[in-house]
């Protein structure tokens, strides 16, 4: 059976940012994930995650300005040494949150820039990035992501429909930066909202691919809700993963279209719902 994670950036926005660690774990979910963990202390994050009895899946690199328009700096030129001193970052709230898997974000490569030049700063980024941190016991990811689409008009901090200019777009393109890097602690991180926005062919790009993917994450086609609002027939998908041994996780990374709570109810079938109390909120 799938495992899922809740993601707290996009999931349960009606309570402050804080509760809703809470509010996943009331619902069923055993897993949380989120962006940017560094706005609050890797003590008050972890006490959070303990009290509620869920486990810290995934997290991001720090990113750069985010309001300046950064996505990640690993495929950025000159900001090299940014990046790589950001990594003692990523080890400190990685071993506070029990956190053993980390997503390396490209960033965006604008108009007039080097794009092959960019390539060559990933490739040795990763290879830095991977080597450094599996001496900390933590994984790298690395997820193509669309840029055709940007962030949510009006909506919670971090949460997007895809990044403008953003450097990794494919899965072929990401299949071969990991040969590039040649790294064993360099993985895929597959968002088959992404997926579907991008590319199409669903089954068989998981089913080529599953051996690299060290996480999933999940969103309906169009507009970023629920699983079943869209086109993407994600039962099949969760059955087609269990049939291929996943035992990783599966982000929750949607826009509710409307109350978190009553959102759930794609979700009752693997045991995750909302509380009576809670869906009255």
């Amino acid at each position: 059976m799938p495992k899922f994670a809740a993601n707290l950036h996009y999931l349960f926005s009606e309570v402050p940012f804080l509760e809703r660690f809470e509010a996943a774990a009331r619902a069923g979910f055993k897993g949380a994930e989120f962006q940017v963990p560094y706005e609050h202390s890797p003590a008050e994050l972890a006490a959070r995650l303990k009290a509620h009895g869920l486990r810290m899946v995934l997290f991001d690199a720090p990113m750069g300005d985010w309001d300046a328009g950064d996505r990640g700096l690993a495929a950025v030129p000159g900001r090299e040494k940014e990046f790589r001193d950001s990594l003692v970052r990523v080890v400190e709230y990685g071993h506070a949150l029990g956190c053993d898997t980390v997503h390396t974000m490209a960033g965006v490569v604008g108009p007039g820039l080097d794009y092959q030049a960019a390539e060559r700063t990933y490739v040795e980024n990763l290879r830095y990035a991977a080597g450094f941190l599996e001496k900390q016991g933590i994984a790298v990811v690395i997820e193509p992501i669309n840029k055709k689409m940007g962030l949510v008009k009006n909506g919670p901090s971090y949460t997007t429909q895809g990044m403008h200019g953003y450097f990794l777009n494919h899965t072929e393109h990401a299949r071969r930066i990991l040969e590039q890097v040649g790294s064993r602690n360099l993985y895929l991180h597959l968002d088959v909202y992404h997926m579907q926005m991008l590319e199409g062919h669903l089954a068989e790009t998981i089913e080529a691919n599953i051996g690299l993917t060290r996480h999933f994450q999940i969103a309906g086609v169009p507009g970023r809700h629920e699983p079943t609002v869209g086109e993407i027939n994600y039962p099949y998908l969760f059955d087609l993963l269990d049939s291929l041994g996943y035992q990783g996780w599966i982000g929750c990374e949607y826009r509710p279209k409307g109350n978190t709570w009553e959102g759930l109810d794609w979700a009752a079938r693997y045991g995750i719902r909302a509380p009576e109390a809670l869906s009255a909120k």
